[in-house]
């Protein structure tokens, strides 16, 4: 039991965030390009409960996030749940389950907080919201491109240029060929050869070729002159010409084709690029800040298409990414981009010279609500100059205080802060007014958490 006489801390948990009204006005600001960018694209929101059950997780998501990471309980009905560490197995199941109503292809995106417990670091925290996007049904190199358009278009989106972040691409498939066919590895061998592939970059050159020697043998070195090729031509040159290699060179020939065409260059072929996730049946894909300031992958994803295999149904055909809102906040941080006029709390500030008039406040404040106007009532009976100092301090634009001689001549003298401007106004043109100037100037998204 909690001893009622301890303090409690007003600290966060370790590893998750608080929101205070400014960071929360930046949260929405990402939240709304995440947003705004998919709706341009043709997807559709959707939405679904943090808790899952845990063998939702187990055997498609990574065993480190399984058996490390998760913040997994039993329940009071003795039923083992988890808080949710990715978004993909529950679209999976969303898209399982509906699967006979849907119209393929589908374009779904969302945008949950996922956990995971895992030591807090810069771009890496124990909780996150993260944009997710989807396109189901579509296994053509079409669904690749289109989802690599989005991502790119999203960075494009947060001003972030060309020549500042990469696409790094592999696929799967080769990877999956040369780990199982060339190597002769299976079952957990296979997967510990991949994990460590993928961990390669974090690793010093002698740490890994150890540990490469020590699960392949005398074959770490074919599997070493292919990591080592320093790019897509001399990688294929060192493979057999197999039709199942070739088909999946041909593929990543397309999809690199058909993204110049869309005058998106910044591409990258990485054979190291792996993705933790088991689930990755094709090409995967990653984004990388060049600044040396963000070392890791801001975002990435790539095609799984047997996922909805864990529930008994027939496979639908899936390419999507995931996007954390840490990782590109430390991004905009970098570059200066971060919005500077943040959103205010309202449009004006309005309080009674006197107590008096507090009923006339109210009735104007509600007529204004009603018409589309922001208003902030002040009903403290301090002096004039201290109200308009409330209302600086609170980056409220407009200022209007009521007296004897505002309500008596119905003309309300409303005070633009920022210009040291009053403008009389008659109470149904305070309305038209604001809004104009509200829309004239209002660049920034004004959602609240």
């Amino acid at each position: 039991m909690t001893d009622p006489k301890k303090k409690l801390s007003t600290e966060a948990y370790k590893g998750v965030r608080d929101f205070y009204p400014a960071d929360c006005a930046i949260e929405q600001y990402i939240f709304g390009v995440w947003k705004e960018t998919c709706k341009k694209f043709g997807y559709e929101e959707y939405m679904a409960s943090i808790l899952e059950p845990a063998d939702l997780y187990r055997g498609k998501t990574s065993e480190e996030i399984v058996n490390e990471q998760t913040y997994t309980f039993t329940d009071r009905g003795d039923r083992e749940v988890t808080l949710r560490p990715e978004m993909t197995p529950t679209v999976a199941r969303l898209i399982a389950g509906k699967r006979k109503t849907l119209f393929f292809p589908v374009r779904w995106f969302s945008t949950p907080n996922l956990f995971r417990y895992e030591r807090p670091q810069r771009g890496r925290l124990r909780e996150h919201y993260q944009l997710n996007a989807d396109i189901f049904g579509l296994p053509g190199i079409e669904a690749e491109t289109e989802i690599i358009s989005l991502a790119y278009e999203i960075m494009r989106g947060f001003g972030i240029k060309d020549s500042n972040f990469e696409i790094r691409i592999n696929s799967r498939k080769v990877m999956n060929y040369i780990i199982g066919t060339l190597l002769g590895q299976s079952g957990e061998q296979a997967r510990k050869t991949a994990q460590l592939i993928d961990r390669r970059s974090k690793m010093e050159k002698e740490v890994f070729e150890k540990a490469l020697s020590e699960l392949l043998g005398e074959k770490d070195a074919l599997l070493l002159t292919l990591l080592n090729s320093k790019n897509f031509e001399e990688f294929v040159s060192h493979l057999p010409e197999e039709k199942e290699l070739s088909e999946s060179f041909a593929e990543i020939k397309a999809l690199l084709g058909a993204l110049n065409a869309l005058g998106i260059t910044n591409i990258v072929f990485d054979q190291t690029l792996m993705r933790g996730f088991d689930y990755y049946t094709g090409i995967v894909f990653e984004v990388f800040d060049k600044n040396p300031a963000n070392p890791r992958s801001l975002f990435g994803g790539g095609r799984y298409d047997d996922l909805l295999d864990m529930f008994a149904v027939e496979k639908v055909p899936t390419v999507g990414f995931g996007m954390g809102d840490v990782t590109i906040r430390d991004v905009l941080e970098t570059y200066d981009l971060l919005p500077k006029n943040l959103p205010t709390a309202a449009d004006l500030y309005l309080s009674a010279m006197d107590k008096e008039w507090t009923g006339y406040v109210n009735d104007l404040a509600q007529s204004l609500r009603r018409a589309g106007v922001r208003v902030v009532v002040d009903y403290s009976e301090g002096k004039v100059g201290t109200k308009v100092k409330n209302a600086d301090r609170a980056k409220i634009p407009f200022v209007a205080i009521i007296g004897e001689q505002e309500k008596t001549s119905g003309q309300i003298k409303v005070k633009n802060l920022s210009l040291g401007k009053e403008t009389a106004l008659a109470e149904d043109k305070i309305a038209e007014f604001l809004i104009k100037y509200q829309s004239a100037n209002e660049d920034q998204s004004t959602n609240t958490c």
